[in-house]
């Protein structure tokens, strides 16, 4: 008996609390529910600024470039630049620290500047653009093979030629264009496009021009032809001599009817 009551008020206990056996993981349950709940902390306004200047550079390939990177904080920790292009010469100061990069030939490198303040990183981003606009476009005369024009035109010393675009264009309007996107060279190139221009009546007397120029995140460098004009005379060398044999030909068939005709003309006034 002394057994039994002991045992009948656990029963008792456990009939009056029912979920006390899960207590501990309620309990570890509404911890977790009002963790995640909590309000993340607040972001608070930056202490202090960085500037890497200029923010944008186009260069020549090949050019070095000095980039400088500032700040309002009165005392820097440390300062890093990330960049994939070769590093030359770094100058510093109080609150600035300057750094050159040589040889670019990249066509776009982004330049990323990190400075450090009572334990504070911020950083600033600058972007470094290579490129050569054309030294000459050149468009040949017009060449007519048949009933086409053949249109050659040559960009010389360009770069990054893989965002060059080529258009051709007659009295204004344009005939052709041609992007070198699949051109991946990271040196000097030039290039020839050939365009064949079917004949129309009203193509006669024409000018024709050709552009090159390339968009460089916004900066857009191109370069223009002088204009060359269509016209029927413009025969290739294939054409030409076929055409000076025909017309040697045809006066070689003339002079015979001719001196043909004058013999029998003189035949006939013998007889008379």
């Amino acid at each position: 008996m002394g057994f039994l009551l002991p045992l009948s008020l656990l029963v008792l206990l456990a009939a009056a609390y029912p979920g006390g056996g899960s207590a501990r993981r309620r309990w570890a349950a509404r911890a977790q529910s009002s963790g995640s709940s909590s309000p993340a902390p607040s972001e608070t306004t930056a202490p202090f600024w960085v500037r890497l200047s200029p923010k944008f550079v186009a260069v020549p390939p090949g050019r070095s470039v000095w980039l400088n990177c500032s700040s309002s904080c009165p005392l820097l920790e440390d300062s890093t630049l990330h960049t994939g292009l070769r590093r030359g010469q770094m100058l510093s100061g109080p609150s600035w620290v300057s750094f050159q990069l040589l040889d670019v030939r990249a066509w776009s490198s982004d330049v990323h500047c990190f400075i450090t303040c009572a334990g504070v990183t911020l950083g600033a981003t600058a972007r470094i653009n290579a490129y050569k606009p054309p030294h000459s476009v050149i468009l040949e005369p017009p060449v007519l093979e048949g009933c086409e024009y053949t249109l050659r035109c040559h960009v010389t010393h360009v770069f990054p030629v893989g965002f060059l675009v080529i258009t051709l264009r007659r009295g204004g309007r344009v005939i052709y264009s041609e992007s070198l996107e699949h051109f991946t060279g990271l040196d000097l190139a030039n290039v020839t496009l050939t365009y064949a221009l079917r004949t129309r009546p009203h193509d006669l007397w024409q000018p024709v021009t050709c552009h090159a120029s390339f968009n460089l995140d916004g900066l857009v460098v191109g370069s223009s032809s002088e204009p060359m004009t269509l016209t029927f005379l413009a025969w290739s060398p294939t054409s030409k001599a076929l055409s000076s044999t025909s017309i040697a030909a045809l006066v070689g068939i003339l002079f015979v009817v001719g001196a043909a005709y004058l013999r029998k003309y003189l035949l006939m006034q013998s007889r008379a």
